[in-house]
């Protein structure tokens, strides 16, 4: 009969989950959108900047001839508040990404980071391992630290192997990993999401706005209904030219965060690679 290896208990992991507010994810779009109409009503839909003001006021009046370019964009209907506040919430959520992901790259380089817990590894020392972990600071910093306690536990271990050992500290920074990385790539999904909806809801407010100068074009006719058209069509392109601004811009903000994420990844990655390489090879 074959001899049946036993198996080692690992311990629990060290790794605690991070608690995270999600306030922002859905308290700020509400505020941006409002903040669009207020922005759409109150200032571009100001009674003084319009030759003809609608008296009666209200949720959407209907002022006439805007005395310059940024009171006209009022005119491009209820489709600008909304992509105002699309624009607001790409301004509030790119603030709010470059914060956390500046805090997750943590202080100085990640790659010098590493190569000092690589040379502090090699030369055992896993106390100033550690100490270079408190001063990085960083996503890759807290899974490396992570790994480098339960690494510590390992070297005094006696109820295991070397390759129970290694799968424990493969299996902590892991752990530590999957905690890390859903706080880098949180609210990403809105400036995703605007990077393709805000150019459709700014061709829906140009098709609305040219609908609304045909018809008055049809129902006045004559060759002086013309010059009414082109300026109908040209108040519809503002939703246009706002929808690709916004979207651009959201776009440009997403491939800039996903770019620093994929190198905070890159990192952990090496981290934990160093962590399992390094005990394997000095501990065996």
């Amino acid at each position: 009969m074959a001899e049946t290896k036993p198996t080692a208990t690992v311990k629990a992991t060290s790794v605690q989950a991070k608690k995270s507010s999600n306030a922002i994810s859905w308290l700020a779009p509400i505020l941006c959108i409002v903040g669009g109409y207020c922005i759409w009503r109150f200032m571009m839909g100001a009674t003084t900047g319009f030759n003809e003001p609608d008296p009666a006021g209200g949720f959407w009046p209907h002022h006439k001839g805007p005395k310059d370019a940024f009171h006209r964009i009022y005119e491009g209907g209820i489709i600008v508040p909304l992509l105002i506040g699309m624009f607001l919430m790409v301004v509030v959520f790119s603030i709010e990404r470059y914060l956390t992901i500046r805090k997750a790259l943590g202080s100085g380089s990640i790659a010098d980071f590493i190569r000092k817990v690589q040379y502090h590894l090699a030369n055992k020392n896993v106390d100033a391992a550690l100490s270079e972990c408190d001063k990085q600071r960083g996503s890759v910093a807290n899974v490396m630290k992570a790994g480098l306690r339960r690494y510590k536990e390992m070297i005094t271990e006696t109820g295991m192997d070397t390759d129970q050992k290694v799968l424990a500290i493969q299996k902590e920074v892991e752990e530590a990993t999957a905690l890390e990385l859903p706080m880098l790539q949180k609210n990403l999904v809105f400036l995703s999401t605007i990077t393709s909806v805000g150019t459709l809801i700014a061709l829906l407010g140009t098709v609305m706005g040219m609908i609304r100068s045909f018809a008055a074009l049809g129902e006045e006719g004559g060759a002086g209904a013309a010059g009414d058209l082109a300026v109908g069509i040209s108040e519809a392109l503002y939703n246009t030219a706002l929808g690709i601004g916004t979207s651009a811009l959201a776009l440009i903000m997403y491939n800039i965060f996903t770019t620093k994420i994929d190198s905070i990844t890159y990192g952990i990655d090496e981290s934990g690679f160093t962590l399992t390489q390094s005990f394997a090879s000095l501990y065996k």
